[in-house]
């Protein structure tokens, strides 16, 4: 009787010590930090701060967000990317993911072996736009100005190495422009040239930019989604135009450090995408001009593997690289 009781303990034991399933079962068992990886206001830190209400409430521990702006991202990234596997530290981010192992010498962080992804919430495509002035009423009209007046014509984006930025690069490539972008700091003051006419052509993700566009203040182009826009869907995308490859978005994303249990990234992940599809959540996403993703944690691997590799040879091949 003592030999099958202390059999049935053990056994308990074992399962209990299972990878995951412990965690999983208590988890979460305290308090939540959610880095930001950019300032508070940023689309990634409203999103982060919607996400992390919401858990808080469901799951009755504490979600706190900690901003780590800097570096283009690079300073929460290396944060989280060293703080400990357990799922008491999350990373929201956005596509610098993508892009900054490209376009940065050195970073204290690697896209494929520093993290657990969890899932890209929800994204936000890019739009070409220019000033109503200019006698362009279609992407192949600035095209052919660009073609005609290269010193006359310039692209003002959000900043070097965003991936707006790198998107006109990518176009310059493609359409073989000679092509002079103007990098601003950040999305307002580079869509505020454009608005004043300052320049006349922009590249930016497209939440600021809609009200632009439906008052006539700027004419949109063309988006880089790889399905129309569901905020302007009269506007084609660039694969309708021609352009095969150019689908780009501004995302945000959910991570956790490498080694974090599996059945707690499941778990993070589910609570998330049900999050994600709460009315209130949905509508607020709308009103931002994003769209909501939630992928799973293997779609999100998949993806930042794939846009790593693009966006490396598009940086590669433009020759863009920040210090």
């Amino acid at each position: 009787m003592k030999t099958a009781i202390r059999t049935a303990w053990v056994a308990a034991l074992a399962f209990l010590a299972m990878p995951g399933l412990a965690a999983d079962a208590q988890y979460p068992a305290r308090p939540i930090r959610i880095i930001v990886t950019f300032a508070p206001g940023a689309t990634t830190d409203v999103i982060a701060r919607i996400v992390g209400q919401k858990m808080t409430e469901s799951w009755g521990q504490q979600v706190v967000v900690d901003n780590r702006g800097g570096a283009g991202g690079n300073i929460g990234l290396g944060i989280g990317a060293n703080a400990p596997a357990d799922g008491y530290t999350l990373i929201f981010v956005s596509s610098s993911l993508f892009v900054n192992p490209s376009l940065y010498r050195k970073i204290p962080w690697d896209p494929h072996k520093s993290f657990a992804p969890i899932s890209n919430l929800a994204h936000s495509t890019h739009v070409f736009f220019s000033h109503p002035s200019q006698p362009v009423k279609s992407m192949a009209e600035l095209i052919d100005s660009v073609k005609k007046d290269p010193k006359k014509y310039a692209m003002a984006t959000p900043g070097i190495g965003t991936t707006p930025h790198i998107s006109a690069h990518l176009l310059a490539l493609d359409a073989k422009l000679d092509l002079v972008t103007v990098p601003y700091g950040g999305g307002g003051p580079s869509l505020a040239a454009v608005v004043g006419n300052q320049v006349p052509y922009g590249c930016q993700a497209i939440p600021p930019v809609t009200p632009h566009i439906k008052a006539g203040r700027v004419r949109a182009h063309a988006v880089t989604s790889a399905k129309r826009a569901e905020i302007v869907p009269e506007i084609p995308t660039m694969a309708e135009l021609g352009f095969k490859g150019h689908e780009a978005s501004t995302i945000t994303g959910a991570l956790a450090p490498a080694g974090t249990p599996k059945a707690v990234v499941a778990k993070l992940q589910k609570e998330m995408a049900r999050i994600m599809a709460l009315p209130d959540v949905k509508a607020r996403i709308a009103e931002m001009g994003f769209e909501i993703v939630s992928s799973t944690p293997q779609q999100f691997t998949t993806q930042i593997r794939e846009e790593v590799a693009k966006w490396a040879k598009v940086i590669k091949a433009a020759n863009i690289q920040v210090q």
